[in-house]
Parts: structure tokens; C-alpha cells; sequence
């Protein structure tokens, strides 16, 4: 696919619902090191998208980061980086690229203009995190907000289909949560019905209930792995199986 003209970005911007104040960050997103290296310029490197792919890395990291430290509260530490890899890996982030057609967009240098480099993946996740530097730098005080607002769609449509095809959108107690949210005026709670054994071996036993139902029993060596046993099996009672 041939390039768009360098100096018109403007369907991309109706794309990603935000129209840069300042072009020449969006240029400079889009314009892979084999461009800026043909170009000629002294520090060719400034002109590329290699600095801003590394500002965009963090800003990634932090936005994401943040949604699924709020969103899944049950998770422990292990389970919420499994998950940011998952999200933010060259894979999914080239897929948010193609979702935009970013590729159709880049300045590449001749070389990668013919080994396809508009479809490599690599080149589409750098490009994607370099949109997302530009994005943050150009909205000023707003900055942060603007680029959630763009990329939390992608990470959270990549979580629920990670979650449909291997079974991981996060702990059973936080699934177990968003299936009962979807009815209005639904009240789960875990209740301790039972517990046994000397305190350095207690054996915790636990009913999940939704309002006032049993729908799930779990044990555990504590009591939050006896509340994810039974957000287990409730689950598997509604045909969620994890």
C-alpha cells in the first residue's frame, strides 16, 4: 500500500478522534529511522520516531497500569503484570495499529517501503506507542485523560479477548464481579461458614452469595483463597469456566 503524502494526516486524525495542534509531532510519530536516515539531515535520529516511542513506552505503561490496578482489586501483583504483558506486548500493540491502519501512514525509507515494512509488526507497535507520546505531548494540561480516552478502548477490547480465548481477565473473584454487575441491584458477598485446624494450618471454608444465595463454596488455606475457590465455582454454576 502506498503512502498517504506526508503532509496529510488529517484521516488518520478523524481516525483516532483528536486533531493535533502541533503537525510536526504527529510527522515525527509516523516517520520510521529509515526515512529520517535517508533524508540526509544532520542528527537524522531526532527526526524519527525512536524518542517518542520511548516516551509513549512509559506512558503505556502508567495508563495501563493504572486501569487494572482500579479495575481488578482482588488481583494480586503477579496477576496484574501477566496481565499489562499481555496488553501492551508487539502483538496486541500491533494490532492496535492495524485496528487504525497506522501502517498506511508511516514515512519509511526505501528499503522497508519494499520488504513490506507497513505490515511488519514490529515497526506498527513502535509507531503505535510513538502515537502515543505525540498524543500526550501535543494535549497539554489534558494530557493524560486525552490519551486514555484514545487508548483504554484498545486495552480493554484486548482483555476481554484474552479472557474469551484462554480463560485470563483476571482473578475469579474480580470475573466473578463484573458477570454479577451486569444485573442492576445484584449483592454478592463471601461469608466464612467455617473454619478449622491450628492457626499456623487453618483450613478456611467459604460460601459466595448472591443475594442470600449460595452459588459457589470454596476452602483454602486463607480466607481470600477460600473467596476465589468459591467465585470458582460460582462461576462454573453460569457457564464461566476459567
Amino acid at each position: 500500500m502506498s503512502s498517504i503524502k506526508d503532509t496529510d494526516f488529517s484521516s488518520l486524525e478523524n481516525v483516532i478522534g483528536y486533531e493535533f495542534k502541533n503537525k510536526a509531532l504527529l510527522k515525527r510519530a509516523l516517520t520510521h529511522s529509515s526515512h529520517s536516515n535517508e533524508s540526509g539531515l544532520k542528527n537524522h535520529h531526532i527526526y524519527c520516531n525512536e524518542r517518542l516511542e520511548f516516551l509513549g513506552d512509559s506512558v503505556l505503561s502508567i495508563i495501563t497500569s493504572n486501569y487494572l490496578y482500579s479495575k481488578f482489586q482482588e488481583c494480586p501483583e503477579g496477576e496484574l503484570t501477566r496481565m499489562r504483558a499481555e496488553v501492551v506486548c508487539e502483538r496486541a500493540l500491533s494490532c492496535y495499529a492495524q485496528k487504525i491502519g497506522l501502517g498506511q501512514y508511516l514515512l519509511l525509507g526505501i528499503g522497508e517501503e519494499k520488504n513490506n515494512g507497513r505490515e511488519r509488526k514490529s515497526i506498527l507497535a513502535d509507531a503505535f506507542e510513538a502515537l502515543l507520546a505525540a498524543i500526550y505531548l501535543d494535549a497539554g494540561e489534558c494530557c493524560m485523560e486525552t490519551v486514555e480516552k484514545f487508548l483504554l478502548p484498545f486495552v480493554i477490547g484486548e482483555i476481554e479477548k484474552i479472557g474469551t480465548s484462554k480463560g485470563f481477565s483476571g482473578d475469579p473473584k474480580s470475573l466473578l464481579q463484573q458477570f454479577v454487575q451486569q444485573a442492576e441491584g445484584d449483592f454478592l458477598e463471601y461469608v466464612v461458614v467455617g473454619q478449622s485446624g491450628p492457626d499456623h494450618m487453618k483450613l478456611f471454608k467459604v460460601e459466595a452469595r448472591l443475594n442470600s444465595n449460595v452459588i459457589g463454596r470454596g476452602q483454602g488455606r486463607s480466607k481470600r483463597e477460600a473467596e476465589q475457590n468459591a467465585a470458582r465455582e460460582a462461576l462454573a454454576l453460569f457457564g464461566e469456566e476459567i
